[in-house]
């Protein structure tokens, strides 16, 4: 294989029309989440994406003892803690038995003194179906006033959901859907997880891919998604691999079109990820509805790449800052 890329900063440039139309997004995130509680009907402000919980667990990441040669000065200690972070992508929390399997597996890396090292927000579709930042920015906008003000802003919503159809119309993308859907019903610690946008490794550019080992697709399928996963830490560990691949070429794995799988780029294993049973934590205790994930809260060498990741950094201080505001760090009943 050739070398690894580079980083270069301007990968996450963003222009003078994305940076106006991301303010006007800013000013949406905070819109959603003082209306939150009412849009969630809960006594407390959520987030504006992966507003609902199924759990909150401390596990630990281990490296691979097999990892290449080169990437082992990366790695100060064999293995770390990690927080974790199960949740449904869905900007309001759904209180049916039935979600949409739109799944998070969020993971927060920390040192020996319990400081974050990285967080890797991961999901269980490895594709996003747009790569404009100014589409996409209208999008997420209008989506947050569609929950604020309902039916006044449908039409707005769907002009905009109009407009990513295209991005999604190539034989990566659609490949994903069809996979996606035979799979919708299967258990949520059975999927693989991905960070779908690219992030640093030291100076040279990844993605990210966790898959679970051992874990039965039909597991707890006649409970909610909340119970069975209760229920799978009660009686089970839990382990999954971690892999990434890195960027070699642009135009086999290009940085900014997150709409088309990465090619002629193989997994490399470079750890595993472990819970004991009985980890959970109260995903309702204020130490853990106040855990934010952003990947930017992480060391340089790990940070996240491209132009869409860039808009996360901004995106999660407002949700995180307007929810303190609310919540009155979190003090409610």
């Amino acid at each position: 294989m050739p070398n690894p890329l580079r980083y270069n900063k301007n990968f996450e440039k963003l222009s003078y029309e994305e940076k106006q139309l991301f303010e006007e997004t800013k000013k949406s995130i905070a819109d959603f989440v003082e209306y939150s509680s009412t849009i969630s009907d809960v006594n407390y402000a959520t987030r504006n994406a992966h507003a609902k919980t199924y759990a909150v667990l401390n596990g630990t990441f281990i490296i691979s003892k097999d990892i290449p040669n080169d990437l082992k000065h990366v790695f100060d200690s064999d293995q770390y803690e990690i927080t974790a972070r199960l949740s449904n992508a869905h900007p309001k929390i759904n209180k049916n038995r039935k979600d949409i399997p739109a799944y998070g597996f969020a993971i927060k890396i920390k040192d020996d003194s319990g400081r974050t090292i990285s967080n890797y927000p991961l999901v269980n579709f490895p594709l996003f179906p747009v790569n404009s930042v100014s589409v996409f920015l209208k999008l997420f906008t209008s989506l947050n006033r569609f929950f604020v003000k309902k039916w006044s802003n449908l039409f707005p919503l769907l002009k905009q959901i109009y407009k990513i159809i295209p991005y999604t119309l190539n034989p990566s993308f659609l490949k994903n859907v069809w996979k996606f859907i035979l799979n919708k019903n299967n258990f949520i610690l059975s999927f693989d997880f991905h960070s779908v946008g690219v992030y640093r490794f030291d100076d040279k550019m990844i993605k990210i891919k966790v898959s679970p080992k051992h874990v039965q697709k039909n597991f707890g399928r006649n409970q909610s998604v909340k119970e069975a996963v209760e229920t799978f830490f009660g009686t089970h560990d839990f382990a999954a691999n971690v892999y990434i691949q890195f960027c070699y070429d642009l135009k086999d794995q290009p940085i900014n079109k997150l709409n088309i799988e990465w090619k002629n780029s193989p997994f490399i294993k470079i750890g595993e990820i472990k819970i004991d049973k009985n980890s959970l934590l109260n995903p309702k205790g204020c130490e853990n509805e106040l855990l934010s994930f952003n990947p930017f809260d992480s060391a340089e060498i790990f940070q996240p790449v491209g132009k869409i990741q860039k808009l996360r950094d901004e995106a999660y201080k407002v949700s995180l800052q307007t929810r303190k505001k609310i919540n009155k760090l979190l003090k409610y009943r």
